[in-house]
């Protein structure tokens, strides 16, 4: 189950590159149901490594069941050539929060240069509503489906 809010950005925070953060390159075979292929590119070791998912994503927006499996670059490239619309590029960077939660911080690229978003995600639906987004978040986008990812590709 993937329980998430998702912010834009009103103020990117000072000195970024400090934070861990991965290359993320996602393509949709299709959005409904959501079937996503992802390609997350990170240094490791103080080398590159590329490592592969496919995703199936159940209705809904801020709640939603989720299920991920890791598959071989071959089978990547072969799906990247069954997708719809764009892939959407971004560098995502983890940001510690209070309370050991985390903010993935998005920041686009291509076609869609400018774009930051910030997801949280929770253990519980309790723990999301009691949530108190920091001073740098934006507008809360949880419930605009404008910004999901899938949409965002086409």
């Amino acid at each position: 189950m993937e329980i998430e809010k998702k912010y834009l950005v009103r103020e990117v925070p000072q000195k970024l590159e400090q934070y861990p953060h991965r290359h993320l390159e996602q393509s949709y075979i299709c959005r409904e149901p959501v079937i996503r292929l992802r390609c997350v590119r990170q240094k490791a070791r103080g080398e590159q490594e590329e490592t592969y998912y496919l995703t199936v994503k159940g209705k809904g927006l801020a709640v939603r069941e989720e299920f991920e499996m890791p598959i071989t670059r071959q089978a990547y490239v072969h799906l990247l050539t069954k997708i719809e619309g764009n892939s959407v590029v971004k560098t995502r960077y983890d940001i510690p929060l209070a309370g050991g939660l985390t903010a993935e911080l998005d920041v686009f690229e291509g076609h869609l240069a400018g774009l930051r978003l910030v997801e949280v995600e929770f253990d519980s639906e309790e723990a999301m509503a009691a949530f108190e987004p920091p001073a740098w978040f934006g507008e809360d986008v949880s419930y605009d489906s404008r910004y999901h990812n899938s949409v965002l590709s086409q």
